[in-house]
């Protein structure tokens, strides 16, 4: 959705200057962020008690506003703990403040939690930042000094933000605040070209005329820093000789988990977010900020108490890595402040309410004759327009089906404006909110999927499909899946046996590596980064496992007779499926419409390989030709979608359900849907009572026995 002017909301003026808007309802709150943000055109920070409600409301305010919307990403890690933050989220973080000072416009959600902690200045972004643009005169070798200066981690194979790796001419990076790796190509002392490439296939993507470099941390990490973090911490704490002490790691020039929080010892002196802002930024806050923010800092100072005698980890004082609450307060009086209550406030000089209302229950109920009769009495009632709003094109469709029940076919539109615009009472758009409300100025309702299904828990997943498809059986996603002797294969060298970790020094460079033992006690290190190369033994027993011979070419001959196996089973695959394809099979009839009742019921959203299974065999079913497919699914209620769905256009036109589930989740899904056979629905019934029934010898108790 573009942003939009709704309703005439107040504007602060000037720094100070406080204003309140009360009476939001449903997803109302990220329609007033937008609206606010469009009279403005300015700079705007929401701030929110938690991460949760950032990143929820982070995608309902996109919807309503033009303007760019992000969240300001959290470290992700509790207070002093002894784990660093990810570096993809150290990467968000540095592009976040790099743009934020110079940003005139757009929206940022932070979590009050992450608006009190302090950060590195403002300067030493500036200054550490690095512009490379093709035709520079900049050599190879000066920009891998430049590189080491600000952190970037030498390796064979750049695959994380804050790596490079060097080849000749060719120099791989993967700068922070980027979303892919580039790779630089000199002539001599010259930038050749810049290119754009994907990791896994090391293909190129396109061509860039400038690339922007910032540091791979958020504190400095050269000759200089490390001094001044010696002199700093012997102010404070003693100097212990363990190797294992923060003091000496660092006077190493090795970063220790959990550094960050040690932070302040290579500054002078630390800033907030406020000091990357613009003057003319407009602070947003919404809920109760004081609270989660004193409940935050209590969490603080008991980890701090528990965790400071460590001699070898002392920690500084939470108030040198967090804001206190009233300093924080303090610093909003330099800004102009709309504050966003979701009670109705008293209307007064800058206060005022959103006119709007809540629905009524509108929710579709299928033990009804008529599912849809709130609905359908509501739309006759009410004389406005009525959006429908669901969360991607194939709900659409589903809502579209959902409707045209009850006679209502809404016009499809793109934004809340259009849709507003567009002829008709009735309109449809794709949008992430969570619940709806009625406005009367202008008068219109917006009603979503949650008002009419009722509550869903949605699992929002970020699906790669860029990612190569890979066999989950053997796939080693870490290396606590594997214990010391355990056999496994390497791609390239076969079978060995799984040693343990190992860091060695190579180039002046220390890297961990995985130990792998071949024949004749060969040892092979493979870089944690390859850990994409090994895969798990599934030859046989484990005791047993056939060692490979390093040097040797029988594990390449190994595969090569593997392979051309493999291309007879295929043969033999190709002529018997060939054979089936011939024979007729039953072309089942699928009731869409019956269909989707039974699957909105389902409180979980399906996974990706869900979907296309569920998908695929649906398909097959309504097929007139032989199928060969076997759907099961285990006592976790959540994944018995996937074999259910299916089932249910086989249970549409059969006498006898075959399956039997004790869960009541499945059970009032069944006796929801209106099943053409009330044999069903009785026989689902009586075989779940006579389950629960320790000495029944009725029929449909013999049966559930058999579908246990």
């Amino acid at each position: 959705m573009t942003q939009t002017n709704l309703f005439s909301l107040p504007s602060p003026i000037k720094a100070g200057d406080t204003r309140v808007v009360g009476n939001h309802l449903g997803s109302s709150m990220a329609l007033s962020i937008a609206t606010i943000s469009c009279q403005q055109q300015r700079m705007t920070l929401v701030i929110v008690p938690d991460t949760q409600t950032a990143l929820k409301l982070q995608p309902e305010v996109q919807q309503f506003a033009e303007q760019t919307c992000e969240v300001f990403p959290d470290w992700e890690t509790l207070p002093y703990d002894n784990f660093s933050p990810h570096q993809d989220i150290i990467s968000d973080r540095l592009a976040r403040l790099y743009q934020m000072a110079n940003q005139s416009s757009g929206i940022l959600i932070v979590p009050v939690t992450t608006l009190l902690q302090r950060v590195m200045p403002h300067s030493f972004l500036m200054q550490h930042a690095l512009m490379v643009n093709t035709g520079d005169l900049l050599s190879l070798e000066k920009l891998r000094g430049q590189l080491e200066l600000s952190g970037y981690r030498h390796v064979d194979q750049v695959m994380e933000h804050g790596e490079y790796a060097s080849r000749g001419s060719i120099l791989d990076l993967f700068p922070m605040g980027s979303n892919e790796p580039y790779r630089i190509d000199f002539f001599d002392d010259e930038v050749d070209t810049i290119r754009g490439f994907d990791p896994e296939t090391q293909r190129s993507t396109g061509d860039l005329d400038a690339l922007r470099l910032l540091p791979a941390h958020e504190f400095p990490t050269n000759e200089d820093a490390v001094e001044y973090f010696r002199t700093r911490w012997r102010e404070r704490f003693d100097a212990r000789r363990e190797p294992e002490s923060i003091y000496q790691q660092v006077s190493k020039k090795i970063w220790p988990a959990g550094i960050e929080y040690w932070q302040p010892l290579f500054f002078e002196q630390m800033e907030t977010l406020f000091d990357y802002l613009p003057e003319s930024t407009l602070l947003l806050t919404a809920g109760d900020l004081e609270s989660a923010a004193k409940q935050f800092l209590a969490d603080a100072d008991s980890r701090y108490d528990q965790r400071r005698v460590d001699p070898l980890r002392p920690l500084l004082a939470p108030e040198e890595l967090w804001q206190g609450v009233d300093e924080m307060f303090g610093r909003f009086k330099a800004f102009p402040r709309v504050k966003l209550d979701i009670s109705i406030t008293d209307e007064k000089a800058g206060r005022q309410n959103l006119p709007l209302s809540e629905l009524p229950e509108l929710t579709v109920n299928q033990q009804l004759k008529e599912p849809l009769v709130a609905l359908r009495q509501y739309t006759e009632t009410f004389t406005g327009k009525v959006i429908f709003s669901v969360e991607t094109e194939g709900r659409r469709e589903a809502m579209l089906d959902l409707l045209a029940r009850i006679k209502i076919r809404p016009m499809v539109s793109v934004n809340l404006s259009e849709a507003l615009d567009a002829p008709g009472r009735f309109a449809l758009v794709i949008g992430h909110c969570d619940a709806g409300f009625q406005a009367s100025e202008p008068d219109f309702a917006l009603i979503c999927e949650s008002d009419l299904l009722g509550q869903r828990v949605v699992q929002q997943r970020r699906r790669d499909k860029k990612k190569p498809a890979v066999n989950s059986d053997t796939l080693i996603r870490n290396l606590a899946e594997l214990t010391e002797g355990q056999p496994v294969v390497h791609l390239e060298h076969g079978v060995g046996r799984y040693l343990g970790l190992q860091t060695l020094e190579a180039g002046g460079i220390a890297t961990e590596y995985v130990t792998l033992e071949y024949q004749q006690s060969s040892k092979l290190y493979v870089p944690v980064s390859s850990l994409h190369l090994i895969s798990r033994y599934s030859g046989g027993a484990e005791e047993t496992a056939p060692l490979s011979r390093l040097g040797s070419d029988s594990w390449e001959k190994a595969r090569k007779k593997a392979a051309e196996k493999v291309r007879d089973v295929a043969a033999e695959l190709l002529d018997v499926y060939a054979k089936r394809a011939t024979k007729p099979g039953f072309a089942f009839k699928h009731d869409r419409e019956a269909y989707q009742d039974f699957i909105a019921g389902f409180p979980f959203e399906e996974t990706h390989d869900q979907s296309l299974a569920i998908n695929a065999v649906l398909s097959d079913m309504c097929q007139p030709i032989a199928m060969d497919r076997l759907v099961c699914g285990d006592v976790a209620s959540v994944k018995l979608k996937s074999p259910c769905a299916p089932l249910f256009s086989l249970s549409q036109i059969t006498s006898r359900l075959p399956f039997l589930y004790q869960r009541h989740c499945l059970l009032s899904n069944i006796m929801k849907i209106s099943v053409t056979d009330s044999r069903i629905r009785r026989f689902v019934l009586r075989c779940y009572l006579a389950s629960n029934q320790r000495k029944s010898k009725s029929k449909y108790s013999q049966t559930a026995e058999k579908a246990k």
